[in-house]
């Protein structure tokens, strides 16, 4: 049996692709949300890790909840017991959200075709997201009379605003990659052949930098989204005491002045 995601690193930039293309890895069956839980652990441990790339195999980046297994056993959906369904979205998919708020390796969503439902919440738990341009987009768990249940509530209006992200969630309306840019949900539209290309572009960006210093920000920018701002350059200033101790910061002060390439150590 093939692995349900698959990580691959090269250069300090970790590759995980959602390896199920014959369903359109759907992210709700217990066996993937375990697969990706696992691989993201591991990335934020892998002292090689500098950024990650997410992707999905096939035509479409996740077709979200496996609709095949609604109401059906072994679905999050327990038809005899609403408390049970409780219990399996909390013991089960909204475990994703919350392990990508633990990350400090930035995330870049390569969305190379359909996000759908929690497959689009699972794009904008990402830091960074481009696209294709065959993606589409779509939050549309009331098409199936449901609500977003993985966290998209919270999650979409922070990337496309409140307005924007209550007609996705209360039409179901797809969104296609251009309509995507405009609003913000993605950053950059690119050919569907250059898609990894330019998000390993991209990431070589990120991965240039001290990774200590790249890890701190992405920890401010998630902790902004949702505390004040007295709390945040509390935060700031904590950080910046230790990021000014670091060898990184003496290598890039001293690179500057002798006008060279830094090389950075992580340390």
């Amino acid at each position: 049996m093939s692995e349900l995601v698959t990580y691959q690193i090269n250069d300090g930039i970790v590759t995980l692709t959602l390896n199920s293309p014959e369903n359109r890895n759907p992210i709700s069956d217990a066996d993937m949300i375990e697969a990706l839980l696992d691989a993201l652990e591991r990335l934020e441990a892998d002292p090689q890790a500098r950024v990650a790339i997410l992707t999905g195999a096939g035509s479409a980046f996740s077709s979200g909840g496996n609709v095949k297994k609604m109401g059906a056993a072994g679905g999050l959906n327990d038809a005899t017991a609403p408390v049970k369904t409780r219990r399996n979205y909390k013991t089960g998919i909204q475990r994703i959200p919350l392990a990508f708020e633990k990350l400090e390796v930035p995330v870049i969503a390569a969305v190379n075709g359909p996000a759908v439902g929690a497959g689009c919440d699972l794009a904008c738990m990402c830091d960074i997201r481009i696209a294709g341009e065959r993606a589409w987009f779509a939050e549309s768990f009331v098409k199936l009379g449901i609500i977003p249940g993985d966290g998209g509530a919270w999650l979409l209006q922070r990337v496309v605003g409140f307005s924007k992200a209550a007609e996705m969630a209360l039409t179901g309306d797809r969104v296609g990659a251009e309509e995507a840019l405009a609003c913000g949900l993605v950053s950059r539209v690119v050919a569907d052949d250059t898609l990894l290309d330019e998000a390993r572009a991209l990431a070589a960006r990120i991965a240039a930098n001290p990774p200590q210093a790249v890890r701190m920000t992405k920890r401010l920018l998630w902790s902004a989204r949702s505390s004040r701002l007295d709390t945040v350059l509390e935060m700031s200033a904590a950080m910046q005491a230790l990021a000014h101790t670091t060898d990184d910061h003496d290598e890039a002060v001293a690179a500057f002045i002798d006008k060279r390439g830094p090389k950075f150590s992580g340390q």
